[in-house]
């Protein structure tokens, strides 16, 4: 199923800047084949629902193995039956 979705992983404990942690997070994202949106608070990403969920199994594994101790993400998903939904549908009037 495809789906929208917004991704915010927020490392815990890393000290005050984080931006380390959230960049590799974003490229991991990005790395994974979806098409993605970088902004200022997370990560907008458009594909298959499972493809969504791998990615970020990804980040936590990845970030994990890398030494951050502690993540919280969080996520927004919508799916439509009526029409496919995208990114750029969000942002552009589309036919």
């Amino acid at each position: 199923m495809k789906a929208l979705a917004e991704i915010q992983v927020v490392p815990i404990g890393s000290g005050v800047s984080v931006r380390k942690e959230v960049m590799r997070a974003h490229e991991l994202i990005a790395e994974s084949g979806l098409e993605v949106q970088l902004h200022s608070y997370g990560t907008n990403v458009e594909g298959e629902m499972s493809q969504i969920f791998k990615a970020i199994a990804t980040v936590h594994e990845t970030l994990h193995s890398e030494g951050t101790v502690r993540l919280m993400t969080s996520i927004k998903i919508g799916t439509r039956t009526d029409k496919e939904s995208s990114l750029a549908g969000k942002l552009f009037k589309t036919e």
